[in-house]
């Protein structure tokens, strides 16, 4: 469905995550450095309490030039390049020897090989828009119009999708939500040179795109569907207000809908969707529907198509001749990231691959590259990084006994699933033609919406994943109660069987715990052990926890990572509580860890709780482009890597005790103002 991304409401998912286990092997040594840190990463002369990040990274910052295809460097793209080359000897087989790989085989291959067919691609020129072109044009009605906006593959102001039902986990349910920007929406709304030359780009890109489709009057054109695409900005919800569960949590029955937005038509639309048996329709950011809805009539039906037509050629540029991918490249990786060169075809081909059909793709990268031993070793960690938290929330001073034994039943309930599903998506009705690049994509969104629709009426299927096993990233699903790490991300450096004990608790221990730590945060909390959307909290509890919050939220504020575009406390409050609670608890997990197999050694001169805060530190060794860091500041709720370290070992006891953190040190807070959560 449209909306996939509220499947996970809120959810936290992690910019690079996990792996197993502390278990050290001694076939050899690790893979970075003599213990598992590159000490030549740091930079000389830096104290660790004044800018702990470039303490551990500066030098690495130094020498690294970000590529000219990305928007970032550091060890997610690493492993991310790791992850493309391995699935691309699987493709390159698959599309050379599609029958030796049965039916998933053919259908991969046969889609890997007709993305990498440029020269064909250009010799269909803009023949293959031409039947969805047409259906546009065709459209005569506001209901015919709506028809569209409820159908895979067309774009829409108000988009429809699929989540399990927040007060009944155990079933789905219809879900609506604002959609239809070409651009963040900040970028249509602030004011500044630099948001100025967006739009202005972005106009311009309208035009271009429009032309190159053959539609005439592009210019004209090109200005009412910014004005459209502006006056839809202007009512819809922030990114801070849209991960905000309560507010979200608005159910309707039909008759509520058309009360709160009459000027759609519901009932034509959740009918094209195939979502009219739902009894309710969780109507997400409801202001801003009901304004679209005016916008909606307000707007000639002329501008709605010529909207339509030019959103569907921009999505699927890069399915199209090399002037419409270029274009598209042009404003939206280099303009607004400051990305100077495409990436390989054969890269972005395993990216759209991996898209429509990840899993069959998925099987046999689990098979050629999940070790079996690996899922062990990651069951460890997370059973130790549980009883850290356990042992942290039943110590909390904070909280009362009825909330802390709700907290610790919902710990006990977390389900984790490491590596890869249970079972396999079967794409078996999904038709792939070679020679067929854009329909292959169409009929590929049309079989996910199918599957949707398949599992729609039946109970929720807590087996289903949100990444496939190939992704090198993490998450957790507040409606399941579930972690989930996928195999790509079971390697150094977040873990190394050859590394330190303390490295491998800095590293993956912290962001798995990170992740165990979106179950509590501010939005995480607001679900039960099964994922119901319910309160177990008491009201002095949550005052309590508000408060901490807050501090929390304030101390990010703060922070300003590009001359005047500080960091949004309140976009970035889960990931920073995951981030503060994960240190905290994988800390808790290594001294538990010493307390069994005896006092880490000094190494290199660095103690067991040195390594354990650089080893972290490092984990979040990341740069990016100014224009690609301003996006995820506006829109992403991830801070960026400096911060999501400085912003949170200045309220860690143990880091200050560890590098002899003194007042006067520009990272210094006092006891008082250090904020502690879970």
């Amino acid at each position: 469905m449209k909306i996939r991304a509220l499947a996970r409401l809120a959810a936290g998912v992690a910019l690079v995550v996990t792996a197993p286990a502390f278990t050290q092997s001694t076939s050899g040594g690790a893979k970075y450095g003599s213990f598992g840190v590159d000490l030549t990463a740091q930079k000389a002369g830096v104290r660790p309490g004044d800018d702990f990040w470039t303490f551990a990274n500066g030098g690495w910052n130094e020498r690294t030039q970000i590529a000219a295809d990305r928007a970032s460097a550091g060890y997610g793209v690493l492993l991310t390049v790791e992850a493309e080359a391995n699935v691309r000897a699987i493709l390159d087989d698959m599309a050379k020897n599609p029958a030796a790989y049965g039916a998933s085989g053919k259908q991969v291959g046969d889609f890997y090989a007709t993305w990498m067919d440029a020269a064909g691609i250009e010799a269909r020129g803009t023949a293959p828009l031409k039947p969805y072109l047409g259906k546009i044009a065709a459209v005569n009605d506001l209901a015919g119009l709506q028809v569209l906006f409820a159908s895979p593959g067309y774009a829409a102001p108000v988009e429809l999708g699929v989540i399990p039902d927040l007060a009944d986990p155990t079933r789905y349910t219809a879900v609506a939500g604002q959609g239809g920007l070409g651009m963040p929406r900040d970028y249509y709304l602030l004011d500044g040179e630099k948001y100025v030359a967006f739009r202005t780009a972005y106009r311009a890109y309208v035009q271009k795109i429009q032309e190159l489709a053959g539609i005439p009057d592009a210019s004209a054109r090109a200005d009412a569907i910014v004005a459209l695409e502006t006056a839809i900005a202007k009512q819809q919800w922030s990114p801070e207000q849209s991960r905000d569960i309560a507010k979200l949590n608005d159910p309707q029955p039909l008759s509520g809908l058309e009360a709160k937005a009459p000027e759609f038509d519901w009932a034509l639309m959740l009918k094209t969707a195939g979502l009219d048996s739902s009894p309710t329709v969780l109507m997400t950011q409801n202001t801003a529907i009901t304004a679209i809805g005016k916008i909606l009539v307000a707007t000639p039906l002329q501008t709605w198509k010529d909207y339509l037509a030019y959103r569907f050629v921009s999505d699927h540029a890069q399915f199209l001749p090399k002037a419409f991918d270029d274009t598209r490249f042009g404003f939206y990786s280099t303009t607004l990231n400051g990305v100077q060169v495409q990436r390989d075809r054969w890269k972005r081909g395993i990216q759209l691959t991996n898209g429509a059909l990840g899993e069959a793709v998925g099987a046999i990268y689990v098979a050629k590259h999940f070790p079996p031993a690996a899922k062990a070793q990651m069951s460890e960690l997370i059973e130790n990084l549980r009883a850290a938290y356990q042992e942290r929330i039943t110590g909390s001073t904070w909280m009362d006994d009825a909330t802390r034994k709700a907290a610790l039943a919902k710990l006990a309930a977390f389900e984790p699933r490491i590596g890869h599903p249970d079972k396999y998506i079967d794409y078996a009705a999904l038709k792939v033609e070679r020679g067929d690049v854009l329909g292959n994509a169409m009929r590929a969104g049309e079989f996910q919406h199918q599957l949707q629709l398949q599992r729609f009426p039946k109970p929720v299927d807590r087996s289903l994943w949100e990444m496939t096993p190939q992704t090198v990233n993490a998450y957790y699903n507040p409606l399941a109660n579930q972690i989930t790490f996928p195999a790509a991300i079971l390697q150094p450096p977040y873990f190394d069987p050859d590394a330190d004990p303390a490295v491998n608790y800095g590293a993956i221990g912290a962001i798995i715990g990170h992740e165990m730590g979106h179950g509590f945060d501010d939005q995480g909390s607001m679900f039960g052990p099964t994922g119901k959307f319910e309160n177990w909290w008491t009201d002095a509890a949550k005052k309590g926890f508000k408060e901490r919050t807050a501090a929390l939220a304030a101390q990010y504020n703060a922070f300003e990572p590009i001359p005047g575009t500080k960091i949004n406390g309140a976009l970035t409050l889960g990931e920073n509580i995951g981030d503060l609670g994960g240190v905290e608890a994988a800390y808790a997990a290594y001294q538990k860890y010493q307390a069994k197999h005896g006092k880490a050694k000094v190494i290199d001169g660095l103690t067991g709780d040195q390594r354990f805060f650089l080893s972290y530190a490092q984990a979040w060794q990341s740069k990016a482009r100014e224009n690609a860091q301003r996006q995820q500041l506006l829109t992403d709720p991830h801070s960026p890597p400096m911060f999501r370290v400085n912003g949170i070992v200045r309220n860690v006891d143990a880091w200050y005790k560890a590098f002899d953190i003194k007042p006067g040190d520009a990272l210094y807070l006092p006891p008082e103002q250090r904020v502690h959560i879970w």
